[in-house]
């Protein structure tokens, strides 16, 4: 089991890439069948930073026309929630009267998702859907429907594959947990 350590904490291997590239195949087979046929151009919601590196994973895997533009989101100090998003970036892109897919990396309190549907809401969003690579249903207590999940999770704070500690272990392939 590989580890890494992070500032001032070790995390050790949870995930493997090769697993979280099975995870990925089965959502974007749902989220394709869901869409296939689709005359609209539908609109892939990039979540930074987290949600990189699963953004460009289910994008190469889609096969219906779709535009991609970003937002940023903040609630995290270190490996806590603040509770309190804050909006470090608006959306890239005008989505008045679009479906867009939501490109989440975690879905744990619920937090973002709420803010991030009433910003939909509030630029004239037609639907949206929320898809993430990984939920924590022990944390999720929120009535907003997931859409699409890629993998269900204990709630442990994960580095790795977008999701970081501080800022540092996005550029892993594979998921850690911290190693207490």
């Amino acid at each position: 089991m590989k580890k890494i350590t992070l500032k001032d904490k070790t995390f050790k291997t949870f995930i493997s890439y090769e697993d979280l590239s099975v995870a990925i195949d089965k959502v974007a087979e749902k989220i394709n069948a869901d869409f296939r046929g689709c005359t609209d151009i539908p609109v892939l919601l990039c979540v930074l930073n987290g949600s990189i590196m699963f953004m460009a994973e289910l994008m190469k895997r889609l096969d219906f026309n779709c535009q991609v533009i970003s937002i940023k989101l903040s609630s995290y100090e270190g490996t806590n929630t603040t509770g309190n998003v804050k909006q470090a970036m608006g959306l890239t892109a005008d989505i008045t009267g679009r479906r867009v897919i939501v490109v989440e990396d975690i879905v744990d309190s619920g937090n973002t998702i709420v803010e991030l549907k009433e910003i939909l809401k509030r630029k004239g969003a037609a639907e949206s859907y929320i898809c993430t690579l990984l939920l924590k249903p022990a944390a999720y207590k929120k009535d907003i429907k997931i859409d699409y999940t890629a993998l269900e999770i204990p709630n442990d704070f994960i580095v790795g594959f977008g999701l970081d500690y501080d800022e540092l272990g996005r550029n892993y392939k594979d998921i850690y947990v911290l190693d207490e």
